[in-house]
């Protein structure tokens, strides 16, 4: 049988979880996906490694796809890359704006010289408010949604991801693809492409869809970062795994925690140089388990950073760390993030009048194509719909 999306071309840009994880969707549907990688390779070839070149996270989430090494930092790549957008039906991508557009795929370039084309772009907060282009991973996005503390025991020491899985980053790269094939559907009666949006901070939040809905007299006064005596998890990030790595994990501050995310050397150097901290084992691998000698070494460097952390408050680190380019939240409680300054701004929270119940708070819809997500409609009564279906029938 023929796949459904055979004959069509995907060509993806995107590094790491969300973008590659909607490539493999598409690829399993039979789409033709060409992964265009820089000369170093997607980030991910790097992490975890179990073969050169091949990191174990990479293998599941790039199967199926075929690789072109092009360097978009020279004339000649961009050209290359040009000649492979002219081929495409869907492109992927998660660079930030000011890139994309340096790149050639910032989203109106591509549209005028593609009308049909459908782009799909991963972000880290969205296209709007002050977060707009601040880089991210999936740790400071399940942060800043209090998707770290869902799981919290009181008692414990700082908040970890539950299982270690990057659920921001997975459940974006479904969101993007469910959007990108709303589009195909669309683009193949109008010929018309859309840009389909989707943050790592909505993503965060849409896997809580069903606790975060505020009702009333209920929500907190704020914004709250979440307080020791809530919060999850003892230090270990990974079950055996790599238990005080401290490139990626939360720390405690005066006042609450927060989730720093550094991936790759350039983040980690910058990390380092703010605390005047030496990393011996910076470049080792992160495997599972680590071996005892960098094990000791990086929970000597991740102590000596944790005791300094302790000596500022939560905004005042946020601040230093966006400052020196690291990508990094505060950690906040659920019951409040609908007051968080990026939600409002991404309007990721609607509102809605339901019957029987009155004025409620809710997460908005997701996935945005053409730019706008529809407002949130509210709940239906049982058997309200009943007669208008039936007639419809009729």
């Amino acid at each position: 049988m023929t796949p459904p999306l055979a004959g069509l071309r995907v060509v993806e840009y995107a590094q790491y979880v969300a973008g590659p994880l909607c490539g493999v969707l598409l690829a399993d549907l039979g789409a033709d996906v060409v992964k265009v990688e820089p000369p170093g390779g997607d980030g991910y070839r790097r992490v975890m490694p179990v073969a050169p070149g091949i990191g174990r996270y990479f293998v599941p989430l790039n199967r199926g796809k075929r690789s072109v090494v092009v360097d978009l930092k020279t004339t000649q790549g961009r050209r290359t890359s040009a000649q492979l957008l002219g081929s495409a039906d869907v492109v992927l991508h998660n660079f930030p704006r000011v890139r994309a557009e340096r790149f050639g795929l910032g989203w109106d370039s591509l549209h005028t010289a593609h009308g049909a084309l459908v782009v799909g772009r991963v972000s880290s907060f969205g296209t709007e408010g002050t977060l707009a282009d601040a880089p991210a991973y999936d740790l400071v996005a399940q942060a800043r949604a209090g998707l770290l503390t869902a799981h919290a025991s009181r008692g414990d020491d700082v908040p970890v991801r539950a299982g270690g899985i990057p659920m921001a980053d997975l459940t974006a790269g479904f969101l993007l693809a469910s959007g990108v094939l709303a589009a195909l559907v669309r683009a193949r009666e109008t010929g018309e492409g859309e840009l389909v949006d989707v943050s790592l901070l909505a993503a965060a939040l849409a896997v809580q869809l069903q606790d975060l809905v505020w009702l009333d007299g209920e929500e907190s006064a704020g914004v709250e970062t979440a307080d020791r005596a809530y919060l999850a998890n003892r230090a270990a990030e990974i079950a055996g795994g790599v238990a005080m790595n401290p490139y990626y994990r939360c720390f405690e501050t005066a006042d609450g925690f927060v989730a720093v995310a550094c991936l790759n050397l350039a983040q980690r150097r910058a990390f380092l140089d703010l605390f005047g901290v030496e990393d011996a084992t910076i470049d080792a691998p992160d495997v599972v388990p680590l071996d005892l000698g960098v094990r000791t070494a990086k929970g000597a460097v991740t102590s000596e950073i944790a005791r300094v952390f302790v000596e500022r408050t939560t905004d005042a680190w946020v601040a230093r760390l966006e400052a020196a380019g690291i990508p990094c939240g505060p950690v906040q409680r659920r019951e409040s993030v609908h007051a968080d300054p990026q939600v409002a701004a991404e309007r990721l929270v609607g509102e809605i009048e339901q019957p029987g119940l009155g004025h409620v708070r809710l997460l908005a819809p997701f996935v945005r194509v053409g730019g706008e997500a529809p407002a949130p409609l509210p709940a239906p009564a049982l058997g309200a719909d009943t007669e208008a279906v039936l007639a419809e029938l009729a």
